[in-house]
């Protein structure tokens, strides 16, 4: 099969989060597969600007925006044998943030992604596809164009579409004064298509006109059905239930494995455990904590934000700190969040390491270094770090949501089976609780082992995930309809 992904972000070349690991990953493993794939995303300054080796292809896109025209060349970069097409056009993209600055989005957002996702559309007249798989709200409109204005597009008018909802809590919401830019028929802003309470919702026509909705883990396909997790959409996804499907993200076990990881100063297996401690002390030393043996250390790496459950963190951490355990935190995000942790490394300067803003090469020496690793989101579509803690033999503490509840199971001593701590009810002392469970067991070395043993064997690789996509859009194609056959 011929599939265009078509995304606002993708790894290497610019990322802000899980979906450009997603669709950097998700690429080559349906291109191994031996389907032919390539990925359209915009050229940010930092693709312009990053050590890429990009061809230009010398070709010019128009783009029609209210009244006017605005034209896009086409860099080519590759992610192993998948091709990526990065539209470059300065004035929407040179920019030093993909999305908006510390003080909020960029206030034309709703103009950049709708020539970003004309743009990519205009691509795909020089390049068809059987299937145009687009991702979260920034490439909605991509499908809704496809779907409402064919006579343009007719050289891929034919392709089957699939969306995919990353994250439902960020959907594209404008006011209806940005309408004009979108050149599209008043009729479809109403109530059943983009309107939502007065608004142009763009994540939500992605929904209701893709062939099939996907999202990133089963449990997450369920939840956003649901008024709690459905942000307002709930219906509008119940709607489409029956083209709705949940596919567990995976992980690229090359990038991210204890056995050969270049960002670890020692490499361990589940038969040489031992060696995870030399990884916990060097860890100690990059936070300057001191050696204590009898100590767990207890990690979290995310963006800091309620999401993520930090509120749960902050109810329980003073009760958390008279336990026997270290603490190390990277991150950034809510200033309030930013405070918090600031103060906590002060307050418990040999208990607790703060590191705020991102740094790659640190997140794998904790992954590697820590034995627990915290994750009681509000919510959360599909998770990575648990399925990374798990490589590494770091324990998951997660609460019983999303991704989080399909990757990690309670653990059980007594019957041998689990392979992290589990909690369900949104409550500080429930959070406690569970960390208060793998204590019990971090304490029981024999248990311990055995806990760590199991989780490292558990096997999130993309290649089963990318086996259900590739199944996915051949339940849309008709083999008799598919180009060249």
């Amino acid at each position: 099969m011929k599939i265009a992904m078509i995304a606002s972000e993708v790894s290497p070349f610019a990322k802000t989060g899980g979906l450009a690991d997603v669709i950097g990953t998700l690429s080559v493993a349906l291109e191994r597969l031996g389907h032919e794939i390539y990925v359209v995303a915009p050229a940010y300054r930092c693709v312009l600007q990053g050590n890429f080796p990009l061809r230009d292809t010398s070709l010019k896109l128009s783009v029609t925006l209210a009244d006017r025209q605005q034209e896009a060349t086409v860099l080519q970069g590759a992610i192993g044998g998948v091709a990526v097409y990065l539209l470059r056009a300065d004035p929407y993209f040179d920019r030093e943030f993909l999305y908006g600055t510390a003080q909020g989005d960029y206030p034309d957002n709703a103009e950049r992604f709708v020539f970003f996702s004309r743009a990519a559309l205009e691509w795909l007249r020089h390049q068809p596809a059987d299937i145009v798989h687009c991702h979260d709200w920034q490439t909605a409109l991509a499908i809704v164009y496809l779907k409402t204005q064919a006579a343009r597009y007719v050289e891929t008018a034919a392709a089957k579409t699939v969306f995919t909802i990353h994250n439902l809590g960020f959907q594209g919401i404008f006011p209806q004064q940005d309408w004009h830019l979108l050149n599209l028929d008043a009729a479809l802003l109403a109530p059943q298509l983009l309107e939502f309470y007065g608004n142009i919702n763009f994540l939500k026509g992605g929904i209701l006109l893709a062939d099939k909705i996907t999202t990133v883990s089963p449990s997450y396909a369920q939840e956003i059905m649901t008024p709690a997790q459905g942000f307002g959409l709930d219906g509008v996804v119940r709607q489409r239930a029956g083209d709705l499907v949940g596919i567990l993200n995976g992980v690229d076990y090359s990038q991210w494995g204890p056995w050969t990881d270049p960002f670890i100063p020692y490499h361990y297996g589940e038969n040489s455990l031992p060696v995870k401690d030399d990884c916990k002390r060097s860890l100690r030393r990059i936070f300057g904590l001191p050696e204590q043996s009898e100590a767990p250390l207890i990690a979290m790496i995310s963006r800091l934000t309620s999401q993520k459950g930090f509120d749960l963190v902050e109810g329980i951490f003073d009760s958390l700190m008279q336990r026997n355990v270290q603490v190390v935190l990277l991150g950034s995000g809510e200033a309030r969040y930013e405070q918090f942790f600031r103060g906590a490394a002060t307050r418990y300067a040999d208990r607790v390491g703060v590191r705020i803003g991102f740094d790659e090469p640190l997140a794998h020496r904790i992954e590697a270094g820590a034995d627990l690793f915290l994750m009681p989101s509000l919510y959360e579509p599909c998770g990575l770090n648990q399925m990374f803690s798990l490589k590494y033999g770091t324990i998951p503490i997660v609460r019983a949501v999303g991704g989080l509840k399909d990757t990690v199971q309670q653990c059980d001593t007594e019957t041998e089976t689990g392979t992290g701590f589990v909690f369900e009810p949104y409550e500080p002392q429930e959070l406690l609780d569970a960390i208060d469970r793998s204590l019990k067991v971090f304490h029981d070395k024999k248990a311990w082992t055995a806990l760590q043993r199991r989780a490292m064997a558990m096997d999130f690789s993309w290649e089963r995930s990318a086996k259900l996509y590739a199944n996915l859009y051949r339940q849309l194609l008709n083999r008799g309809e598919m180009r060249g056959v």
